[in-house]
């Protein structure tokens, strides 16, 4: 398959999961070009070992991060619908100093927790196309994404005890 091929069949996944986390479509469109000239550059080093889609969401990821950090804006989180647990790691990530050891602590997390939590958490990607991503069952990234929403939690209250 041709990188033009990749281009048509994928690009609007990833633009849609871009939109997902901008909430813009101007952003969206401008990230998701950045991202395939991005995977243009780099398909050399794309070995085939996982799946395209999973690469290109990574690359579209870390374009769209890297675009914040640049401009210094803040991601804006909708609370998770869920409640309990789900709203200690959205409350935790509305709070700047919070947020940070929470990232920090993702950055260290093993994989594939670590994909799964932020493709369900700032992607608000179902379980069945982060299965999908994956080539594993819905029912997998259901259980991946709580036991890395467990290990989060965890060390969140860890850190809280030490701060208080």
């Amino acid at each position: 398959m041709d990188f033009e091929d990749i281009y048509q069949e994928y690009f609007k996944e990833v633009y849609l999961y871009i939109r997902s986390l901008s909430r813009d479509e101007n952003i969206a469109e401008e990230i998701t070009q950045e991202a395939f000239f991005k995977a243009l550059k780099a398909i050399k080093n794309f070995d085939g070992s996982k799946d395209i889609r999973a690469w290109l969401f990574t690359i579209a990821k870390n374009t769209y991060f890297s675009h914040y950090k640049r401009n210094k804006r803040q991601i804006d989180l909708d609370v998770e619908k869920e409640s309990g647990i789900g709203v200690q790691i959205v409350n935790h990530l509305m709070n700047e100093e919070d947020a940070f050891i929470v990232h920090q602590f993702l950055h260290s997390m093993n994989e594939p927790y670590k994909e799964v939590f932020s493709l369900r958490t700032f992607g608000e990607l179902s379980f069945e196309k982060i299965g999908s991503l994956f080539g594993k069952s819905a029912g997998w990234a259901r259980v991946t994404y709580y036991r890395a929403r467990k290990q989060i939690i965890e060390y969140m209250e860890e850190m809280d005890d030490e701060r208080g």
